[in-house]
């Protein structure tokens, strides 16, 4: 049967940069802020999905990968590295 899973078993590969990119902001980002970062961006998101994608839970939308590019300043395809 077919999995929709990375080869570590999360449902993302994109959440473990996400978070170091976060952690690694000049100013100290937490999950809330960034949540309403992507708010301010028109993303209806919350940091309890923001906590899941870092950890992997959660599937992640091309919106969403649209929107953490905006905010870290990179390219979706560096997220997906």
């Amino acid at each position: 049967m077919f999995k929709n899973k990375a080869k570590n078993g999360k449902n993302n590969i994109c959440g473990e940069k996400i978070g170091a990119l976060r952690k690694s902001q000049k100013t100290k980002m937490s999950q809330r802020i960034l949540a309403e970062k992507c708010q301010l961006l028109g993303l209806d998101i919350d940091k309890n999905a923001i906590q899941k994608i870092e950890s992997g839970q959660r599937f992640v939308t091309d919106f969403e990968l649209l929107c953490f590019s905006e905010i870290f300043g990179v390219e979706i395809k560096d997220l997906l590295k």
